[in-house]
């Protein structure tokens, strides 16, 4: 403050624009890492970029075309006998949706 009661740096300003961003995509990867199946048994980045290298599974670019918003988080999974990727996506208004896709087909499984 300047002694006038104003705020010269828009502390307010840097709170809404700038911090609640970065805490969305923070709390974006807490709620893929807790709402990630239990049995569902993710890959490494090697195991990864093999399964999309081999076929078994779509670009994370390719997949990203078919949801709405961005993606923050992505990681791919075995889940039921079958690849998916499991998606944290920051949609309208900053909300984070947990999104399961498909990896193979680029099907929507769940929002």
């Amino acid at each position: 403050m300047d002694g006038s009661g104003r705020d010269p740096y828009g502390a307010a300003m840097i709170r809404r624009h700038i911090l609640a961003p970065i805490l969305g995509s923070m709390l974006a990867v807490a709620v893929v890492a807790t709402a990630t199946d239990a049995s569902a048994a993710c890959l490494s980045g090697r195991e990864a970029a093999q399964a999309v290298a081999s076929g078994e599974a779509m670009r994370l670019s390719a997949v990203a075309r078919r949801v709405d918003g961005d993606i923050v988080n992505a990681d791919l999974c075995e889940s039921g006998g079958r690849l998916v990727y499991h998606l944290a996506v920051m949609g309208p208004g900053g909300r984070v949706l947990t999104i399961v896709v498909d990896a193979r087909t680029g099907e929507v499984l769940s929002r």
